[in-house]
């Protein structure tokens, strides 16, 4: 039987404001939609100074291909002297997806990117086809996607502040969490703005009872 691999479930949530891109992912991994594995796993990575990366599908998968991801994005910043744009990014990644997804065994795996550039700051999700969509308001993947989407569709607003946009992230996230066994553990939400990337909020949700 071939071995089953590590999924991360997952409900990741990307909103739009008038300066910054909010990305905001549960922390669980299961096995095949089972089993708890890890109940700390960072599911955004950031790729650069200049990009970020929430993963959803085969964590074996997700992490080699930011690798390569990372590795080719800095080889040709080299190249040219200069860094890679939003877009240029989200097409490569996109053709390393469209590959692998036509090999024999495909990479399992699909990707919110937020990134920075001279013309601002961009959402773009990444299918496991390869397909690429730019987002100007939100956009939710994963397997709590239904539950986070309905809470943006009811709260989301053009204009909002950074603090309403990650408060609004959380929300949506954790409305997931509360129905979609492979979401669950807590919250970590990054902002990227014209100037830089941080994590802005970090939570761990405690399921243990003792008596």
């Amino acid at each position: 039987m071939e071995k089953e691999k590590l999924k991360t479930g997952t409900t990741l949530v990307g909103v739009v404001g008038k300066d910054s891109v909010i990305l905001a992912a549960d922390k669980r991994v299961t096995l095949a939609g089972r089993i708890v594995v890890d109940k700390k796993f960072n599911k955004i990575l950031q790729v650069n100074d200049y990009l970020i990366v929430a993963m959803s599908g085969s964590v074996s998968d997700a992490q080699l291909l930011t690798k390569y991801l990372r590795a080719n994005l800095k080889l040709n910043e080299l190249k040219r002297n200069k860094p890679n744009d939003t877009k240029e990014s989200v097409n490569f990644l996109s053709n390393i997806i469209y590959g692998s997804a036509r090999q024999f065994i495909p990479a399992i795996v699909g990707f919110l990117v937020a990134g920075r550039d001279e013309s601002g700051v961009h959402l773009y999700e990444v299918g496991i086809d390869g397909s690429i969509i730019e987002y100007t308001d939100y956009t939710s993947d994963g397997s709590g996607m239904m539950y986070a989407t309905g809470t943006m569709e009811a709260n989301y607003k053009k204009g909002m502040t950074s603090q309403e946009l990650i408060k609004l992230a959380v929300q949506a996230v954790n409305s997931a969490m509360q129905r979609d066994a492979a979401s669950g553990n807590g919250v970590e939400v990054y902002q990227i703005t014209k100037d830089d990337i941080k994590k802005v909020f970090e939570k761990e949700v405690n399921s243990i009872i003792s008596v």
